[in-house]
């Protein structure tokens, strides 16, 4: 477990990232907590502090919003970030042709454009210093096209992919980087995509989700895969033609 360094993670006041922030302050690690709900993040800091005597900092940011990244970088440029966690994210469900395109331009700004600003410019704050880790959350979403998850599912293709890449650009440096990618989670998320039940297999808490990118963080891995089932669906989709496997990945939700 990394003990004594600054762990900067997106998405934190629920779900995945509070759950995360909870296993890095226990081994006292400090925290950069970033999300749009300032009293949320309020009683996080509280509560760690408290609990495990670390210092934590909080920063209320839309990060939904072209400019975010570079706002969020200005207020934290001067803190010595080991790990950047980016895990805030979100995704829409339903027919495209239903769906407002200023939703889906947000979320393709969060989870895509966010997402590739905060890499780049803490790789370079990186490279320059110290070196760190990047850790980009991904989702089992990245491996095939899923009808009513769109454009969702191409975005966290876009994540896998771009973080898988720059692994192998970085390997003769200081800056790592790593690919989660957790299946359906129990957590906000599914409440936000409007998602009532994932068929066929039972969905892992938050808990179990943030543990096992902790776990994985400190392998050193390029690509994480939550969940044996995840890993044998994701493994036997290679061998099943794409339409099919399109067809198929319509009938997980509800």
């Amino acid at each position: 477990m990394t003990t004594n360094k600054t762990i900067l993670i997106t998405g934190a006041s629920s779900g995945i990232g509070k759950e995360l922030a909870y296993f890095y302050a226990q081994h006292k690690n400090n925290l950069i907590l970033v999300a749009r709900r300032i009293e949320k993040l309020t009683e996080i800091k509280s509560d760690v502090e408290n609990k495990y005597k670390i210092n934590t900092k909080i920063v209320e940011q839309d990060l939904s919003l072209t400019e975010s990244a570079d706002l969020l970088f200005e207020k934290v440029k001067n803190d010595n970030i080991h790990i950047l966690i980016n895990n805030a994210g979100f995704g829409i469900n339903g027919l495209f042709k239903d769906m407002d395109i200023e939703h889906i331009t947000n979320m393709l700004i969060l989870n895509i454009v966010t997402l590739t600003r905060l890499t780049k410019l803490f790789a370079d704050k990186m490279l320059k210093s110290d070196g760190g880790k990047i850790v980009n959350i991904s989702s089992t979403a990245a491996f095939q096209a899923i009808p009513t998850f769109a454009t969702y599912a191409a975005s966290k293709a876009y994540v896998l992919h771009f973080t898988e890449a720059l692994a192998v650009e970085y390997k003769n440096t200081n800056v790592n980087f790593i690919a989660i990618c957790p299946g359906a989670t129990q957590s906000e998320f599914m409440e936000t995509a409007n998602v009532k039940n994932v068929k066929f297999f039972k969905m892992p808490s938050s808990k179990k989700v943030a543990e096992y990118i902790v776990e994985s963080e400190n392998k050193n891995k390029t690509t994480a895969i939550h969940g044996l089932i995840n890993n044998f669906l994701i493994f036997i989709l290679r061998f099943s033609p794409r339409k099919i496997n399109t067809y198929l990945a319509a009938k997980f939700f509800d």
